[in-house]
């Protein structure tokens, strides 16, 4: 059982950063569709590369420049998996006007003039919002914000239907058929970093931040009738700017 689940766990690492696993975990289908369980978990992973990023180089470069470090980690950690997912649905949602077009240009591997501005824009938005956090707090901001996000893209593959008919897609086993007791977990898993905040004010962020879920979850199904891969790609980068921005917010009024 224990041997299942880390090779579980260990499909979630292979598929969502490019962090080296045992040559004998490979994409099996019945393992990466239970692997959404540890997404959240993926996140703290992810996080914790970026914050580590950040604290050391904090002690020699500007808090600036460690910021854009450790932005720069947590990409290259996961291969741009999840932006590249934000800037097709920019394209997508930008450039078409019916579900058929819309899924043909977000198949493309190609990126826009919607889906470069948006990912530019978002990226801006990340790095302003990290530097005007209390340095103290950033590495803590960092693990938070990939977790929670994490967890709120695993909540649109249990409330939006699957809609890419693409049999060959390697992301279909992951983003199908999860039960409540995986999001569960993934809930776990992803707001576990806020009880390290000295302040429970911080879980008030959970509520903008799943509210942006809402938002592109009602656009996903209102011009493609579900969700795809990139549609939870973009969920995760807009929860985790959400995230950062709320917590400014919060710490602006207490």
């Amino acid at each position: 059982m224990l041997k299942r689940e880390v090779h579980i766990f260990l499909t979630a690492i292979m598929f969502f950063t490019r962090i080296p696993c045992p040559k004998w975990i490979d994409h099996n289908p019945e393992y990466l569709s239970k692997s959404s369980k540890y997404f959240s978990f993926v996140g703290i992973i992810v996080g914790g590369i970026g914050a580590f990023v950040y604290y050391i180089s904090s002690f020699v470069l500007p808090d600036e420049i460690a910021v854009i470090l450790s932005m720069v980690a947590t990409v290259y950690t996961t291969g741009a998996f999840h932006e590249d997912g934000f800037a097709d649905v920019c394209d997508g949602l930008g450039g078409g006007w019916t579900k058929e077009k819309i899924m043909f240009i977000m198949k493309d591997s190609r990126i826009g003039t919607y889906g470069a501005v948006g990912l530019g824009m978002l990226l801006a938005t990340k790095f302003l919002a990290l530097t005007y956090i209390s340095p103290v707090f950033i590495p803590l901001t960092i693990i938070s914000g990939h977790s929670l996000s994490r967890f709120v893209a695993t909540t649109l593959i249990y409330t939006h239907p699957y809609v890419r008919d693409d049999e060959s897609s390697k992301a279909k086993p992951a983003a199908k058929n999860i039960d409540l007791k995986t999001v569960a977990v993934s809930a776990a898993f992803g707001i576990i970093p806020l009880f390290f905040f000295p302040t429970p004010w911080a879980f008030m962020a959970i509520i903008p931040t799943y509210l942006s879920k809402i938002y592109l979850g009602q656009k996903f199904t209102k011009w493609l009738g579900g969700h795809t891969g990139d549609c939870a790609g973009a969920v995760q980068q807009l929860a985790e700017v959400v995230f950062y921005l709320s917590l400014l917010m919060i710490w602006k009024f207490i």
